[in-house]
C-alpha cells in the first residue's frame, strides 16, 4: 500500500509525508516519514477524528460524518480524511502547497482504491 501513498506524495509538491491509519490510531501504511514520526502522527489523528465526530452529533437532525479536517500551521497544513470503512489518510504538507490540489488527490485515493483502504474492528481474542 506504500506506494500508492508515494504517488500522492510525489504527485503534489511539498508534501512531507502521508499515513494510511486506523481509526483507532494505528499506522498502517506511511510515505515520508519515518515509522515514529508516522506513528505519533496516527494517533494524533485518533484524536481528532473522535473530535470531529463529537462535532458532527451537533447536527441533531443528521448524522455528521467527518470527511476531512484541515488544520492551518504557521509553517505548513495538516489534511484528516475518511478513508473507508474505519481507516483514515493524513497529510502533512509545506505551507506552499496547493490546498486544492492535495485534497482532490486524497478524495482521488480514497475513490479508487477505498475498499483497500479498510480496516475491520479489532476483536477482543480472549471473549468466546
Amino acid at each position: 500500500m506504500d506506494w500508492m501513498l508515494k504517488d500522492l506524495a510525489e504527485g503534489v509538491p511539498q508534501t512531507r509525508y502521508v499515513v494510511l491509519l486506523s481509526a483507532d490510531g494505528l499506522r498502517m501504511g506511511q510515505h515520508g516519514a519515518d515509522v515514529d514520526a508516522a506513528d505519533r502522527l496516527a494517533a494524533s489523528c485518533a484524536g481528532l477524528q473522535s473530535l470531529a465526530s463529537a462535532v458532527g452529533r451537533e447536527f441533531p437532525d443528521k448524522q455528521g460524518k467527518m470527511r476531512m479536517v484541515v488544520i492551518e500551521l504557521d509553517v505548513g497544513f495538516f489534511y484528516l480524511m475518511a478513508a473507508g470503512s474505519g481507516a483514515h489518510l493524513a497529510v502533512l504538507a509545506d505551507e506552499g502547497v496547493d490546498a486544492g490540489l492535495i485534497g482532490q488527490r486524497m478524495r482521488d485515493l480514497v475513490i479508487r482504491i477505498g475498499e483497500h483502504l479498510s480496516s475491520p474492528p479489532r476483536q477482543d481474542r480472549r471473549a468466546g
